[in-house]
């Protein structure tokens, strides 16, 4: 089954700073060795206070989003008011729950703001959280990227240096795995603003 997983490659990974949150991803998309187009998104805006990251097959990353998206509509309309980050990552578990006997090939990473306070979380196919801890990684490059976090990682980092280490741990995991690179794109979410950056890393 991990070779589904595989197929189409990529890496995403989350980080927690103070009173802010990054997410970054690669921007190859594949099938195994070929490359297919250098500019695939793989984090997406659910709300101006939450991100959506997803790696894992193509074809169930965007049924996985466009579920999402439908689901965050609905409450919006229903409950006249915006979804808190924790109950979102809550509702990522309970949806890849529900499709456990034929599940989405996707790892998910949940990165929000709630009052401030930083919230990341990521799942296995079947919705198992786990969101305890300080940065959290997934897709063909994960292991790299792992390592590299906990290299450059420190608490209470600024949105400043929380772009700068994210970028690093990103480019240092992609350049040591065949299924990732082709530049890369940061995400810092504040209380005020959500801030994009493009990444060079290895064109090959």
């Amino acid at each position: 089954m991990s070779g589904i997983f595989e197929y189409n490659g990529g890496s995403i990974v989350g980080m927690k700073g103070k009173n802010c949150i990054a997410m970054a991803c690669d921007r190859r998309f594949g099938q195994q060795m070929s490359t297919i187009t250098t500019n695939y998104q793989k984090v997406f805006k659910i709300q101006d206070n939450i991100l959506l990251a997803l790696s894992g097959l193509n074809s169930d990353i965007h049924t996985f989003y466009a579920l999402m998206e439908k689901e965050i509509n609905l409450y919006n309309l229903k409950e006249n008011r915006k979804m808190k980050p924790t109950t979102f990552a809550n509702l990522v578990a309970s949806s890849l729950y529900e499709r456990r006997f034929g599940p989405f090939f996707v790892t998910p990473i949940v990165a929000g703001l709630e009052n401030g306070k930083p919230i990341l979380a990521t799942y296995d196919s079947i919705g198992c959280k786990s969101d305890l801890d300080d940065f959290q990684v997934g897709g063909t490059g994960g292991n790299y990227i792992y390592g590299a976090c906990e290299a450059f990682f420190k608490p209470d980092m600024s949105p400043e240096e929380l772009e700068e280490v994210i970028g690093q741990s990103l480019v240092s995991g992609c350049d040591r795995d065949s299924l990732s690179g082709w530049g890369g794109v940061v995400y810092v979410l504040t209380e005020q603003k959500l801030t994009v950056k493009i990444l060079k890393t290895k064109q090959t």
